[in-house]
């Protein structure tokens, strides 16, 4: 088998603050609609940021239960995306051995290790719940996932903090090309809206403290951005050997073209942009593709001052500045390790339809970005090649290269 053959998307599911399926996630995206609120309630009291993006419904509710008993948030969020995925690529018959789940979390299971250790202090030992390991495992997700559809082909997590859902894909990529799977099903998944993680990433400085308008928080490559603002959801990809899904004539989104992973090995915080370069050309490289090539940019863009202007200069210095360019953390929030598997969903889906969602918030764009940022209006049109980013704490780098059917 060729390490070069066709790797298609057949099946796309997702549960964001803007949507509880791929439809409504769209929907939200190209209607700029924003997640993100101000906590109220009684736990994010005395906060020194409160404002993050939550999903729009209880995920609970969407599942059974008893099963919803035994999940944490983020597995929970991975079987909704997964199912969704899933059926939307018509349930594959595929036999157990060669099919594959690989589901990236940042976090794991955080929100029931935070809860398990409040009660083991309040309450001892023996008022732990039963379930509480494999709610915690950051595995839990793909564990569950591969229970769920008879995965045999191996479980996957990449934990590779906000880059973890791209990784995931590249991975799922990496599988199928090596004549491991047929289908691999693929994402990320994130929890973690909870007083601690909020208010660990509002001591780093990493959070926008602009309360007075939350919906205007995020400001992805705009001069006045001052952070991120924290989001939870999932984003799942089904992936197929172009073989196997043309023999079963499945409905098609596009292609992953190619991915690349670096490593920065510079700083545990700070963007590098000599490595996102090396991740932008290698997977460029990988998908057999130039930088002309590129129509689309789903930018990482957290809206950070640092982060941003550092990938808005690692895309002009590996691609140009002729593609479009689109930043849906303006309105989701930052997932974490579920965002790069949400964009690389927006990046296909906007080959796919022939539309960019605008930027939402970018009301000036920030002098030294050297980009076209699509902001106001949604862009259409027909561009063939699109690049997704995803940078993590740690110097994860990830690329991702999609192609239209």
């Amino acid at each position: 088998m060729s390490d070069q053959e066709e790797v298609l998307v057949t099946g796309l599911g997702a549960i964001t603050p803007v949507g509880i399926d791929t439809a409504s996630t769209w929907s939200g995206l190209l209607s700029g609609r924003s997640g993100a609120t101000l906590l109220t309630e009684e736990w994010a009291a005395g906060l020194p940021v409160s404002v993050a993006a939550g999903l729009p419904v209880d995920p609970a509710s969407l599942l059974d239960r008893v099963e919803a008993r035994r999940l944490d948030r983020c597995e929970q969020l991975a079987l909704i995306g997964s199912r969704e995925a899933w059926r939307d690529a018509g349930a594959p018959e595929v036999a157990p051995e060669r099919l594959a789940v690989v589901i990236g979390t940042g976090t794991g299971g955080v929100l029931t290790t935070l809860g398990q250790d409040d009660t083991y202090e309040k309450s001892g030992a023996r008022r732990l719940s039963p379930y509480a390991v494999p709610m915690l495992m950051p595995n839990g997700p793909a564990a569950w996932v591969s229970m769920d559809l008879g995965a045999r082909g191996g479980a996957r997590t990449p934990v590779s903090a906000c880059a973890s859902g791209a990784e995931a894909v590249a991975m799922g990529l990496d599988l199928i090309r090596a004549g491991r799977a047929d289908v691999v099903v693929a994402g990320g998944t994130e929890a973690c809206l909870h007083p601690f993680t909020l208010a660990a990433f509002a001591q780093m400085k990493a959070l926008s403290p602009r309360e007075s308008d939350p919906e205007a928080a995020s400001r992805p490559f705009d001069a006045d951005r001052s952070g991120f603002v924290m989001g939870e959801g999932a984003g799942v990809l089904v992936l197929e050997r172009a073989s196997f899904a043309r023999a079963r004539k499945a409905r098609v989104y596009g292609a992953v073209a190619g991915a690349a992973v670096t490593s920065s090995a510079d700083h545990i915080t700070a963007s590098d942009v000599a490595g996102q370069v090396r991740a932008i050309e290698s997977a460029l490289a990988d998908a057999r593709l130039g930088a002309a090539d590129i129509g689309v940019v789903h930018a990482h863009a957290t809206s950070t001052p640092s982060g941003d202007l550092a990938e808005a200069q690692a895309v002009a210095r590996a691609i140009g500045t002729h593609p479009v360019v689109t930043a849906t953390k303006s309105m989701t929030g930052h997932m974490l390790g579920a965002s790069g598997a949400v964009g690389a969903m927006a990046a296909l889906l906007a080959l796919y339809e022939g539309t960019v969602p605008a930027t939402r918030n970018l009301e000036r764009l920030d002098p030294e970005v050297a980009l076209d940022v699509v902001a106001g209006e949604n862009r259409t049109g027909a561009w063939d090649a699109a690049l997704a980013n995803s940078f993590g704490f740690g110097g994860h780098n990830v690329s991702l290269v999609l192609t239209r059917a």
